[in-house]
Parts: structure tokens; C-alpha cells; sequence
């Protein structure tokens, strides 16, 4: 997911993104453990995808005032 796109998301939009990733993310974990997950990439890039949505809700909620 590109930055872009999650900037036009809202603060709940967002929030519930992260809830579902974080929710794959577990998923993915417990598949490779097991020895099913086909693509190992793909726990790095959900773990990015998370950072990327957290970052822009941080900044959605916590504007930087400038004095």
C-alpha cells in the first residue's frame, strides 16, 4: 500500500487497516512456523505496510505546529 493512498484514508479507515494487518501478520507468523507460508517476504512487507499506516495516523492525529 503506497503512501498516497493511505493519506486518503480516514483516522478510522486507517485504524482499522492496521487492526487487520496486524491480524495477517499473525497469521503469516503462525504459517511459517508451521512450515506453510510460501512467500517469507511477505511478513516484511506487512510489517511495513503496518509502520507506513501508523506513521501517517500519527501525523493525521499530531500535526506538527510550526511557531
Amino acid at each position: 500500500m503506497k503512501a498516497t493512498e493511505i493519506r486518503d484514508l480516514s483516522t478510522d479507515e486507517i485504524q482499522q487497516k492496521v487492526a487487520d494487518l496486524k491480524e495477517a501478520l499473525f497469521n503469516l507468523r503462525f504459517q511459517h512456523e508451521i512450515g506453510q507460508l510460501e512467500n517469507p517476504k511477505k511478513i516484511g512487507e506487512t510489517k511495513k505496510d503496518i509502520a507506513r499506516l501508523k506513521t501517517i495516523l500519527n501525523v493525521k492525529t499530531n500535526p506538527i505546529k510550526k511557531d
